[in-house]
């Protein structure tokens, strides 16, 4: 990878430019820098548990692994007692937005690197959405500032769908693409292609993206919700040229996946919880898991603190019935073999980079005492070991939220057919820990021509505004499911994909001022009630906090908490309701166009009434 000045010492040499030295200290003709001595080796090369083992590391590569290192001991190399430890790989999350954490890269690493995550391929299709593509090389530059085996993968779908049914801050086409990878080699692929009816039904611009990577020799990741006996994914989408795919949630999806020559990537994020379904391919029908990726997706700030990060998920995976040595390469090899650098990362073997985690106690437990990464000690015990560079966002990163303030209550008006009466009104209902949602019909009051909110039922309005600077157009709709006790709105610009302006709750006056404390701090969330303000300001292209990770996650918990009070209790509240505008998701999500459905045809916008 390329790297600049400021972080030469987490550079990653190629391979062929140290395969001489590497040589020579595995000969120990020359001394290696570190070495981890008698440790129990976890090998998901061979998929044993070989003990009495130590590894010899000359700068960023492992020169020689066997029962004795001493060979390669020289005056000034460091040399770590593992006293028996598991030596493993570091993980790799074969699929994670960043963005989604709330955080800038730096903060994230920070985050992970004492959990064991010492790389992974990053989908950047938030700030991509936002800024285009100075956003993804914002990301891409700090990422090279890091030890984090950072590989970034192009935003496929920006917008997710087309500009027809939202707007996003930016577009990327083939040509974009086709840029992108030329940055570097941690360019590695082109990120998740979510307009999946456009692939099967032969869209150009769809098209064109997939073979500007596959000319360039990289991989097309995929996403896709039709079921997995649906004729039309065989028929076309495996044929795409699509070879790895996050979405499923059933064994079915992932035999599907496996059978048609694609990589499963089961997901555990915050708020998604696929892995216990998806995996029994493996653990009930017996699959082989070779091409079963473990990922997170999206993780939130509280929830990395909370529970982990790709160590959370190896241990899920563990307690759903998968061996520990399988899950372990899940999350190592199966990931860098999918995305082709295998020879660099993914198994702890002479040539590959030195991205090493120690753990204690039975393996299953996946307790991570010590990470290195590219061949240096970067975390220990929980914490950082090694001083990050800083990383400064030029000033257009801070200026995506162009609404001017004066956002009142009748931004959310629905205009009713009618001067008084009742309608039939479609509604969106939450989902807990899933992606998708469900499309319900509701009868509400009309006074004075608008549709009115009922008081002692569960409907909250929600509101999508265009905040890109292009037209500020709102769509309002109703949502269900929140389960609100008392008055409460909450206001945000993370809002997958296109990230616009969504406000949601069950009086106006309290999204009004939601939306201008959100807008006040340049994007964020708030939640607003009648007792005050939590507010979570997101800055940075309105998605990422310029601030520690360790305080992230409080001002994300103190959101959730505020929601809990007021009566929504769904486990990691404001994930699941981040994605309440991703309109490639079934069945029924909001834009600043429309309502949008998922159909047998593909997307398509809705009224919010419906006709009698």
């Amino acid at each position: 990878m390329e790297v600049d000045a400021e972080a030469a010492r987490f550079a990653r040499e190629p391979l062929h430019e140290v395969a001489r030295n590497l040589a020579a200290t595995a000969r120990g003709d020359s001394p290696a820098t570190l070495i981890v001595r008698d440790g129990t080796l976890v090998s998901v090369t061979s998929g044993e548990i070989l003990p009495r083992m130590s590894v010899a590391i000359r700068g960023s590569r492992i020169a020689y692994i066997g029962p004795d290192a001493n060979h390669a001991i020289g005056p000034e190399t460091r040399v770590i007692e593992a006293e028996g430890r598991y030596i493993a790989p570091g993980f790799l999350d074969g699929h994670c937005h960043i963005e989604s954490s709330q955080l800038t890269v730096t903060q994230f690493v920070r985050a992970v690197l004492p959990l064991g995550t010492t790389g992974g391929f990053f989908d950047a299709h938030e700030i991509t959405n936002v800024l285009g593509l100075r956003g993804l090389r914002l990301m891409v530059d700090e990422a090279r500032t890091t030890p984090l085996a950072a590989y970034m993968q192009i935003a496929s779908c920006v917008p997710s769908t087309s500009t027809n049914l939202e707007t996003p801050g930016a577009e990327i086409g083939p040509e974009e693409v086709a840029e992108a990878l030329s940055w570097g080699d941690d360019v590695i692929a082109l990120g998740e292609v979510m307009n999946f009816p456009g692939v099967v039904f032969g869209d150009g611009k769809m098209h064109g993206e997939i073979s500007a990577a596959l000319r360039a020799g990289k991989v097309a990741d995929g996403h896709f919700c039709w079921p997995p006996n649906d004729r039309r994914l065989a028929a076309y989408y495996a044929a795409s040229g699509i070879t790895g795919c996050h979405e499923g949630t059933t064994a079915e999806d992932t035999v599907w996946r496996l059978r048609h020559g694609m990589y499963a990537k089961l997901r555990r994020g915050s708020a998604w919880h696929d892995v216990a379904a998806t995996v029994k391919a493996h653990t009930e029908m017996g699959l082989d898991p070779r091409r079963i990726l473990l990922v997170t997706d999206d993780r939130s700030p509280e929830s990395l603190v909370d529970e982990g990060h790709m160590d959370f998920v190896v241990r899920h995976a563990i307690e759903e019935g998968v061996s520990p040595i399988v899950a372990f390469q899940m999350a190592t090899l199966n990931a860098a073999e999918r995305f082709g650098v295998s020879q660099d990362v993914g198994s702890v073997t002479p040539g590959r980079c030195g991205d090493i985690i120690l753990l204690e106690g039975d393996l299953a437990d996946v307790n991570v005492t010590l990470t290195i990464a590219a061949g240096e000690v970067v975390a220990e015990d929980g914490h950082m070991a090694a001083d990050l560079p800083g990383f400064t966002y030029p000033d257009f990163s801070f200026d995506s939220v162009k609404l001017d303030g004066s956002m009142d209550e009748s931004a959310f008006d629905v205009p009713a057919p009618v001067a008084s009466g009742r309608v039939r009104a479609r509604a969106v209902r939450v989902v807990e820990n899933h992606a998708e949602t469900k499309a319900e019909v509701v009868e509400l009051q009309v006074e004075d021509g608008l549709v009115k909110l009922d008081s002692a039922g569960d409907v909250c309005k929600i509101s999508v505004t265009e905040r890109h600077g292009k037209s500020g157009e709102t769509t309002a709709g109703f949502l269900m499911g929140l389960g609100f006790t008392e008055p409460c709105a909450l206001a945000t610009t993370v809002a997958h994909d296109s990230h616009n302006l969504m406000v949601m709750g069950n009086s106006e006056a309290l999204m009004a001022r939601a939306a201008r404390e959100v807008i006040g701090a340049r994007g964020g969330v708030a939640v607003v009630r009648e007792g005050g303000v939590t507010l979570l300001p997101l800055p940075v292209a309105g998605l990422m906090s310029t601030e520690p990770y360790e305080e992230v996650a409080e001002k994300s918990r103190a959101v959730g908490h505020a929601l809990a009070e007021a009566g929504y209790g769904l486990n990691y509240a404001f994930m699941t309701l981040s994605l309440l505008a991703l309109v490639v998701l079934p069945e029924l999500h909001v834009s600043d166009k429309g309502l949008v459905e998922v159909g047998e045809t593909g997307f398509g916008l809705t009224g919010v009434l419906l006709e009698d």
